[in-house]
């Protein structure tokens, strides 16, 4: 990013005069005054706290403007201060006019399960050819997306855009934010099922994303959901679909799932074995959605094989990793849900070990009424003859340890309350010998990744 203090107050028509500071140059922006890099707009949030207050430190950490809310008295006087009703709104404002000023073209993403490994494998293929800029971490909502789309630099070829969301409307507002060429739905889940009631209501509020979908854009879906299917009908954009039914336009023609990758041929590449490095057969239709959009920006098959064998993925995305005993971890620690549980399930259970296999569950929040039976669900993929030892840990988990307590018995079937997260901890490593392998899935509000921490694991090499 590079930008004036004139530039920008005119692109968010700033209330005061900058003329003083007008010549300023902006490198990039930040919210978090103790993250922001030298030559940077500080973008004072309201929130629990107010970010104005922090104005003294985003200076100190090298901020050389900041916007200001004209609620607030305290206009700085001797600082490059830009006035706005709203500094949430002009963010949103500026990094609209910046994307349009720099005019890459943009894919957007979302889904219930997959939306982030599936940026991954995007940003990955497209690499190979082009200058992309991917969505950082997990900055997918109305904060991030503008951040991301601030991001870019003059030389960015392609941005890839996550969007996430847990409220019907999210996703018609970041559509029409960064007007994407490509919108892109992975699947329809029970994700925020507590807010929408249903799967229907769900996939209507998916469908959001191709509101902003540029009349000459393209919409690709998984083909397999007919809820998808049904609603794509309303669109009127080019469609393409993936999945593993003939009648999608990419699809799987055969998969190998090992331990640590999977291969897989499509019908369009029949020549090329594509690999992705991670477990999972239901990772295959992230990739497929990859080399749906590689190859409507011409990468050749042999460009799109070697961009999913060397994608970076967001961390603590279905991880293989090594604990300090030398067990073998598959950390999932950022969140869970039914589906996303039960394809990890299904695929630890099929590993090959030569020791124990243990699973560590905690709750999948934001599943409302329906929570008790989604979480009793998944006792249908935990079986005793694959799985040593099950430890659950939470409140809405707690009845699917009922529903093991007939095919485990007391040593093999362990829960705990949510804040005894410690003391399950000490009995898991109690456990843990060399050549098992561990299983941790849950919610992120859950926080399993002070689990991972105690097993001082390191990246399987």
């Amino acid at each position: 990013m590079k930008m004036t203090v004139e530039e920008i107050g005119k692109a968010v028509s700033s209330k005061n005069d900058l003329n003083r500071f007008k010549n300023v140059e902006v490198t990039s922006v930040a919210f978090d005054s103790r993250k922001l890099k030298s030559g940077a707009l500080f973008i004072p949030l309201v929130g629990t706290h107010d970010g104005h207050d922090y104005l003294s430190s985003a200076i100190k950490n090298g901020a050389v403007a900041t916007l200001w809310s004209d609620q607030r008295s305290d206009v700085p006087s001797d600082f490059p201060a830009i006035v706005v009703h709203d500094t949430l709104a002009a963010f949103q404002t500026l990094a609209k006019f910046y994307l349009h000023k720099v005019h890459p073209k943009v894919i957007a993403v979302t889904g219930s399960n997959g939306k982030t490994t599936t940026k991954d494998m995007i940003a990955a293929v497209l690499s190979t050819k082009y200058n992309v800029i991917k969505t950082p971490n997990n900055y997918n909502n109305n904060i991030g997306v503008p951040y991301t789309m601030l991001s870019i630099n003059d030389s960015t070829d392609i941005l890839v855009v996550e969007m996430g969301m847990d409220r019907s409307g999210q996703l018609d507002f970041l559509s029409k934010l960064v007007t994407p060429d490509i919108a892109v739905i992975t699947m329809i889940g029970e994700a925020h099922i507590e807010y929408f009631g249903t799967r229907d209501r769900i996939a209507d509020a998916k469908v959001e994303i191709t509101h902003g979908l540029k009349d000459s854009g393209t919409f690709v879906y998984y083909g397999d959901e007919p809820l998808l299917r049904e609603r794509a009908k309303r669109v009127h954009q080019k469609q393409l679909t993936f999945g593993r039914r003939k009648n999608d336009d990419l699809y799987a023609t055969s998969t190998n799932d090992e331990q640590t990758k999977t291969s897989f041929k499509t019908n369009r590449f029949a020549d090329t074995n594509f690999i992705i490095p991670m477990m999972g057969d239901y990772n295959v239709n992230n990739a497929l959605d990859a080399l749906l959009v590689g190859s409507m920006f011409k990468v050749t098959p042999e460009q799109m094989k070697r961009g999913l064998l060397d994608v970076h993925l967001t961390q603590n995305r279905a991880e293989w990793m090594v604990g300090s005993k030398g067990e073998l971890i598959l950390s999932d620690v950022y969140n869970s849900n039914p589906t996303a549980a039960r394809v990890v399930l299904d695929s630890f259970s099929k590993t090959k070990t030569n020791g124990k296999r243990i699973v560590v569950l905690g709750d999948m929040l934001e599943l409302g009424r329906q929570s008790e039976a989604m979480h009793v669900s998944l006792s249908k993929h935990i079986d005793p003859k694959l799985i040593d030892s099950v430890y659950l840990i939470g409140t809405h988990v707690k009845a699917l340890y009922h529903a093991l307590l007939h095919q485990y018995s007391a040593d093999h079937l362990h829960y705990y309350p949510t804040d005894q997260l410690k003391v399950m901890t000490q009995k898991l490593k109690s456990e843990i010998n060399r050549h098992d392998e561990i299983l941790l899935k849950a919610s992120h509000g859950i926080h399993l990744e002070k689990v991972l921490d105690e097993l001082q694991p390191k990246k399987l090499s």
